[in-house]
């Protein structure tokens, strides 16, 4: 944490689970201020009632709004942008919404970002920017291609932009699990669309230990992976089910979503053919031809094939033990098993 020791930190999209995870790893800190960006006032109030702390700042404003975003990130030293629309069948019904916010609110960051001196930043992208199918991915995968773009010719005593790209991340707002437990607490069926579909499992600490990896190590255009375990939803519901000493508990079976995959993918083929194995992630360095390809064919280099990508249903694959192992991480299931219901933001 010395690297943050009396800076300035900007989260955008900072009300959401990752928001609060940063602020609870940040907070006993010698960090000198958390600025907090969204456009939703009642999220922000709450969370200014719940840490009363002098070090968070809150600005309300939206990434699509380039002056909103322009003003927050004056005098600040470090972004972690996580402001992005994230429900998967909400935006196949809203694409262009996606678009002005995973996208041109990316580019409005970005700007921002240079222009007012900004040391580092670091983007979070989702598995579903690789291969994708459905709008979310693709604004995702658009959004990766303009963090990349941005980063290059930047000099890196001024500015530096990387990323990360992760999997489902466990008990987050809108995820599955807080929704199966939701459902057993009001007597409704839980309701899975394909028994044998998988995730990579992460958990909020995961998410925030890959940003600070990245933050630490990346140079202009990285993009970091963290190695991660997947298990199928069918799996995930036995595991909650086990936990929560309803083993029996019905299961409806509601067939696939808008939008849906069978199965995610962290690193496409051609990622993995230039990855750099960090052990407990990976690194993928940008492209930094130019579009001049003529001198590098007669420089002889050579493109490296790879036969697989690195998704969820070929890394490790937990069992219901393993996935009940990884579920008892969680403060929000551990207060369960207490009888006691907290917010899994909180």
């Amino acid at each position: 944490m010395m690297k943050f020791s009396g800076r300035r930190l900007l989260i955008t999209g900072g009300t959401g689970s990752f928001g609060n995870a940063v602020l609870r790893r940040f907070l006993d800190s010698d960090i000198g201020e958390v600025r907090i960006f969204s456009r939703d006032e009642k999220k922000q109030d709450d969370m200014r009632k719940r840490y009363a702390n002098d070090k968070i700042r809150f600005y309300i404003g939206d990434v699509r709004d380039y002056d909103s975003v322009l003003n927050a990130t004056r005098g600040v030293d470090y972004i972690f942008h996580a402001a992005a629309l994230k429900q998967v069948p909400s935006c196949e019904f809203h694409p262009m919404e996606a678009v002005k916010t995973n996208i041109l609110g990316t580019e409005n960051v970005l700007e921002a970002a240079i222009q007012n001196g900004v040391r580092r930043v670091v983007c979070l992208s989702t598995d579903k920017a690789v291969y994708p199918i459905n709008a979310m991915g693709i604004s995702k995968a658009m959004m990766e291609k303009v963090m990349v773009a941005k980063s290059r010719n930047l000099d890196e005593a001024r500015t530096v932009i990387c990323g990360t790209r992760y999997g489902n991340v466990m008990a987050s707002r809108g995820s599955v699990i807080p929704l199966f437990v939701d459902q057993m607490r009001s007597g409704r069926p839980l309701t899975i669309t394909d028994p044998s579909m998988t995730r990579f499992m992460m958990s909020l600490a995961d998410a925030v230990d890959l940003v600070l990896y990245a933050f630490e190590h990346g140079n202009n255009g990285d993009l970091f992976v963290q190695k991660a375990p997947a298990a199928t939803i069918e799996t995930l519901a036995k595991a909650l089910r086990a936990l929560l000493d309803k083993p029996d508990y019905p299961i409806e079976i509601i067939g696939t979503r808008h939008g849906e995959k069978l199965y995610e993918a962290l690193l496409s083929r051609e990622e993995m053919a230039c990855a750099e194995d960090r052990g407990e992630y990976y690194r993928v360095p940008p492209d930094l031809r130019d579009l001049n390809y003529t001198k590098f064919v007669e420089q002889g280099e050579e493109r490296i094939s790879h036969t697989e990508d690195y998704n969820s249903h070929n890394t490790e694959r937990l069992d219901v033990d393993g996935m009940q192992r990884l579920l008892l991480k969680l403060d929000f299931i551990r207060g369960l098993q207490r009888g006691e219901y907290v917010s899994p933001e909180e």
